[in-house]
């Protein structure tokens, strides 16, 4: 309970799985690795809509890509029962909407990567990681993060990989 611990502390309620847009699945296992799909930055259960240096700074960016981690976790909780089985987030994707011109989005994904730090520690929370700006994304969605995971079985306090 290590990590419903930490959620709670940090007042965090993880949401259930969205159901896919299209024609995708939420996350797929192979071995104790588990990729979760994109996820979409939402306010108030709707799709989060702007453009990164045109509607919205990067604060706001942050608050965004915060939302999807928050979102992401939720995935992965169902895709492996129990948080405390992650041994590392391994590599965050992140697609910002942005103009051409504006080149912050790695600040803006710190939102995303900052709360794995919160929640898992330093050391299974720190990742990989890749901040693309985009011209779009879908539904105007102003931020898409993606995740991959490795797992273990609970009590299983092996160090994770480098």
């Amino acid at each position: 309970m290590r990590i419903q611990q930490r959620l709670q502390d940090l007042g965090i309620t993880l949401p259930p799985v969205a159901i896919p847009a299209a024609a995708y699945v939420p996350f797929v296992q192979t071995g104790s690795l588990v990729f979760l799909s994109g996820h979409i930055a939402k306010r108030d259960g709707q799709p989060w809509v702007g453009q990164l240096g045109k509607t919205m700074g990067t604060e706001e960016g942050q608050q965004a890509a915060r939302a999807i981690a928050i979102d992401l976790l939720g995935t992965l909780q169902a895709a492996v029962g129990d948080l405390d089985r992650v041994r590392r987030i391994v590599k965050v994707m992140s697609l910002v909407n942005s103009t051409a011109d504006y080149t912050e989005q790695h600040l803006v994904t710190n939102g995303a990567s900052q709360l794995f730090a919160q929640v898992f520690g330093d050391q299974i929370g720190a990742h990989a990681r890749s901040a693309f700006g985009v011209a779009q994304i879908p539904l105007g969605a102003c931020v898409e993060i993606e995740l991959i995971a490795e797992i273990g079985d609970l009590g299983d306090n092996s160090p994770p990989t480098a």
